[in-house]
């Protein structure tokens, strides 16, 4: 899979045609959902966005915004196509428990029971634990994203070559590999290349009639267009300040990875068949799809704090409250299924870098009051009972309240990060004063903790109090001489 980056752009320039397209199309059908989304477009620089959801088995909403192509202008329509990317992957999960349901496969069984060319440290390895990213196998894609070699079988010949990465379920780390292996294990037990197995039973059998595999080397009508703010500097992503045109090849045998081109309406319809049982009989098969795989510490692995798990395909946010499958592509396009709300999110951009899993549960508020942030939602269960007293008393001395509190329960426990992801919650919100008294609360419970001071500092900024910003990015520094950006931004102060 290689990826080429051209055509630059100038920000200013689309938030304005993005801004413009918005308005337009939100005066025909303007709720709060899309006064959110038209603000998240603005500030990340979303050229297009499409979003379907569905509650109680029905699509209760269906919209567009934007621009589907920058270069001619052409705003977006609910029949816009977008590349879905890595959100493929949750597709090839059902395709693989249609399978187990025929009894053709079982995902527990080894991967040598179906295939033969493996290197012996493969062999006991199951389907499981491919899906869910806990193999240890090498990937055969490189640091840039490319394949390790030009051909399919030069790539599969490469990536055999090298060593496992890490004892079998020790850790998450995301692998191409694993799934490359599952398509072969499709086209062998079904008689069938996987992408027509499942262009048969499941875009066929849904009605999802614009729904195909694809990649930028295709004519693909309708096409909403791909573009990105992402850059790989040292095998890391990193954001950039231009929108830019991207293109991306997906080769045939690597479309179990990704490569599904479709519109959030046929996402919508697929998700309604799925929880019907009209692409799965039995809810003990959607269950397990939906089961996120536990390592050998008996916890569970994913990308980051919020998509924390992975099941067969599946991405999985598990949490006590709400609790979702995620599949997410490309930093592009995600939904989220929340199966004890009935409630389904699907949001599809054509911008890498759009991230639209960190605002799925935003989205989510609407239809859940208790899931809105201002309502204390993602909060843990202390900083809630935190909360809760500071709003009684306005916020008034926070460190009183948090020493009462632990005084009536000794397994009250307020942890440093928990109250960073609070005060900067609060400050996503636009309350920069409540922001400030839990960062100071932060450095009083944490006074040895550079990270502490350094929030501190920042909010002091925004607030325009200068000295004891540079006081407190000073203190930042001392704590952490590592904190290089701590000592620049006292010194920008100090000159301002």
């Amino acid at each position: 899979m290689k990826i080429n980056f051209s055509k630059s752009l100038v920000i200013p320039i689309l938030i304005s045609l993005v801004s413009l397209a918005v308005n337009s199309q939100s005066k025909q059908n303007t709720d709060s959902i899309d006064v959110f989304l038209k603000n998240k477009m603005e500030k990340l620089h979303i050229p297009a966005l499409q979003i379907a959801v569905v509650q109680h088995g029905k699509i209760v909403k269906s919209n567009s915004y934007g621009i589907a192509n920058i270069e001619n202008s052409v705003m977006a329509t609910n029949q816009n196509m977008f590349s879905i990317n890595s959100c493929t992957k949750a597709f090839v999960g059902v395709a693989v428990m249609q399978l187990q349901e025929e009894g053709k496969l079982n995902i527990n069984d080894s991967i040598s029971k179906y295939l033969d060319d493996l290197p012996a440290a493969w062999k006991g390895l199951s389907m499981k634990q491919l899906f869910a990213n806990i193999s240890g196998l090498p990937n055969i894609i490189d640091y840039k994203e490319n394949l390790l070699a030009d051909t399919e079988n030069g790539s599969w010949e490469k990536v055999k070559t090298l060593p496992m990465e890490f004892n079998t379920g020790d850790r998450f780390r995301y692998n191409q590999t694993g799934y490359v292996i599952i398509g072969r294990i499709i086209n062998k037990v079904s008689g069938m290349h996987f992408t027509k197995f499942i262009e048969d039973r499941q875009f066929k059998v849904v009605g999802m009639k614009q729904t195909r595999f694809g990649d930028s080397n295709d004519i693909i009508p309708n096409s909403a267009g791909a573009y990105t703010t992402q850059d790989i500097v040292d095998g890391r992503w990193i954001t950039t300040d231009k929108v830019r045109s991207s293109y991306a090849k997906f080769p045939e045998f690597f479309r179990t990875c990704t490569g599904i081109i479709t519109t959030s309406d046929e996402i919508a319809q697929w998700i309604i068949a799925l929880q019907n049982g009209v692409l799965l009989k039995h809810k003990s098969s959607l269950d397990l799809l939906w089961q996120p795989a536990v390592r050998n510490n008996g916890r569970v692995g994913g990308f980051n704090k919020l998509v924390n798990g992975y099941a067969i395909g599946w991405p999985t946010v598990t949490r006590e409250e709400h609790p979702a499958v995620g599949p997410i592509g490309g930093m592009r396009s995600a939904f989220f299924v929340y199966p004890k709300d009935d409630l389904s999110i699907i949001v599809l951009t054509n911008l890498q870098g759009a991230n639209p899993e960190w605002f799925m549960d935003e989205i989510a508020g609407f239809y859940i009051p208790d899931m809105k942030e201002s309502n204390g939602f993602g909060l843990s269960p202390t900083v809630k009972k935190l909360r809760k007293e500071l709003i009684v008393q306005n916020y008034k001395n926070p460190l009183k309240i948090a020493e009462s509190l632990k005084k009536n329960n000794a397994a009250f426990n307020l942890s440093e990060n928990d109250l960073n992801d609070f005060g900067y919650k609060l400050l996503a919100e636009g309350k920069q004063n409540e922001a400030l008294k839990i960062f100071k609360l932060n450095t009083d419970l944490y006074p040895e903790s550079g990270n502490t001071y350094d929030s501190y500092a920042e909010t002091l900024a925004g607030l325009g109090n200068k000295k004891e910003a540079i006081k407190n990015y000073k203190r930042a520094f001392e704590l952490n001489p590592k904190n290089i950006n701590a000592q620049e931004q006292a010194k920008k102060l100090a000159v301002l």
